[in-house]
C-alpha cells in the first residue's frame, strides 16, 4: 500500500469518517425523505447542534421502534430482558458495549433499556 493511501486511511479513521457516513445512510434508508440532500445537511446540523448542546443529535430509533425491539427481545412478556440481550441489542443498533453497567445478573426493564439506549446513542454521536 502506497504512504498516501494509508494517510488517508488512517485520516478517515482518526475522524471517525466511515462510521459518520454508515450512521448518515442509515438515517436516510430509515427516512427516504424527498429531499435527500437537504435531510442530510439538516442531519448534520443536528449533529453540529447536539455537540453544542443546543438541540438534539438525530436519532434512528423513536421510543416506538425501541419499545418494539425490546418486546421482541422479551418473547415471553416477562417484562424485561437479560444483560446479555440487551448487549446483543446495542450490538445491532451498532452501538458501544463497552463500559456496560450491568453484570451477568439482574433484569433490565423497558424503561431502563430505553434510557441506556439513549444514552448510548448519544454518545455515538457525540464523537463527531
Amino acid at each position: 500500500m502506497a504512504a498516501g493511501e494509508q494517510q488517508s486511511r488512517d485520516y478517515l479513521q482518526r475522524h471517525r469518517i466511515p462510521e459518520l457516513l454508515h450512521r448518515l445512510a442509515a438515517l436516510l434508508l430509515y427516512h427516504r425523505p424527498e429531499r435527500p440532500r437537504e435531510f442530510l445537511i439538516q442531519a448534520l446540523e443536528r449533529v453540529k447542534a447536539g455537540r453544542r448542546a443546543e438541540g438534539e443529535y438525530p436519532y434512528l430509533m423513536d421510543e416506538a421502534n425501541l419499545a418494539a425491539m425490546f418486546e421482541l427481545l422479551d418473547v415471553v412478556g416477562q417484562g424485561h430482558i437479560t444483560p446479555a440481550q440487551y448487549r446483543e441489542a446495542l450490538k445491532t443498533l451498532g452501538l458501544s458495549t463497552e463500559d456496560l453497567q450491568f453484570g451477568d445478573y439482574g433484569n433490565i426493564t423497558l424503561d431502563v433499556f430505553k434510557e441506556e439506549v439513549k444514552k448510548k446513542m448519544l454518545e455515538s454521536w457525540a464523537v463527531y
